[in-house]
């Protein structure tokens, strides 16, 4: 139905926190929480899963389920398959990595973080 991974990725493209959530859902803060504490597929009470993807759709999130094709127009992110911890490694950006690697192949650090 929906993953952690999901609701924080949501969250972050609304700019809420999970006291936002909680209160667009009208859950508690804690069980929002709990919910995205969890790995993989959120498991709960049906009506609670419910509420927070009807407030995420509501605030205009469109969710995509696994191998769906997407129906939105806008601007948004999907995780590519199979992207465990090694998939997740630096892969060059076009818009990001202007200059060539540093140190042998390393990325050069970022001076603003």
């Amino acid at each position: 139905m929906i993953t952690s991974q999901q609701m924080r990725a949501a969250r972050a493209l609304l700019g809420i926190d999970q006291r936002r959530l909680a209160e667009l859902a009208g859950l508690s803060l804690p069980t929002i929480q709990r919910m995205e504490a969890s790995e993989g597929q959120v498991r709960g009470v049906v009506d609670t899963l419910v509420k927070v993807i009807s407030a995420l759709e509501a605030a205009g999130i469109e969710l995509i389920g696994e191998n769906a094709p997407s129906m939105g127009a806008g601007r948004g992110v999907r995780l590519k398959e199979g992207a465990g911890a090694e998939a997740r490694r630096h892969v060059p950006s076009v818009l990001f990595d202007q200059a060539a690697p540093a140190n042998g192949g390393e990325m050069a650090q970022d001076a603003t973080k």
